[in-house]
C-alpha cells in the first residue's frame, strides 16, 4: 500500500474513532474493506490514538480564533495525524508531511480545508523548531 493510501485509510479510520468511538482494530479493519493491512497505517492510527492528548495541545496551541471541538471532523483528524507524523516520526521529511496532508485536505475536505490545513501545520512545524 501506498503511503497516500495508508495516510487517507487512516484519516477514515480516526474519523470513524472520533465519531463513533470505534475501537481502533475495529476500525482499521473496517476501512481495509478486505484488503490485507498496511503497518504504516497501523503506525499511524495506533500513534495518533495513543498520543491524541498530547497532539491536541500542540493543534490548540497553534490554532487562532478556532478550539478544536470547533473544527470540521475531517480537519481535525487530518491536523492530528499530521503532528503526529511532524512531532513523533521524525524519518519523514517534514515538508512531505505538509504536502500529504495538504492533498490530502483537497479531496476530503472543503473548499478551505487546505489553506487552513497548511497554515497549522506550518506553525505548528515552527513551534516544534523553537522548542
Amino acid at each position: 500500500m501506498k503511503r497516500r493510501t495508508a495516510r487517507e485509510k487512516a484519516l477514515q479510520a480516526l474519523f470513524q474513532i472520533d465519531v463513533s468511538n470505534t475501537e481502533p482494530s475495529l476500525a482499521i479493519e473496517h476501512v481495509l474493506e478486505g484488503e490485507q493491512n498496511d503497518d504504516y497505517l497501523t503506525h499511524l492510527v495506533l500513534g495518533v490514538v495513543e498520543q491524541k492528548t498530547s497532539i491536541d495541545h500542540l493543534i490548540s496551541e497553534n490554532l487562532e480564533k478556532w478550539s478544536l471541538d470547533r473544527l470540521a471532523t475531517v480537519d481535525r483528524n487530518l491536523l492530528r495525524m499530521a503532528a503526529y507524523e511532524l512531532k513523533f516520526s521524525r524519518e519523514i521529511p517534514e515538508n512531505v508531511v505538509l504536502d500529504e496532508a495538504i492533498e490530502i485536505a483537497k479531496v476530503y475536505g472543503d473548499d478551505q480545508s487546505s489553506k487552513f490545513i497548511n497554515s497549522v501545520l506550518s506553525k505548528i512545524k515552527e513551534t516544534l523548531h523553537n522548542n
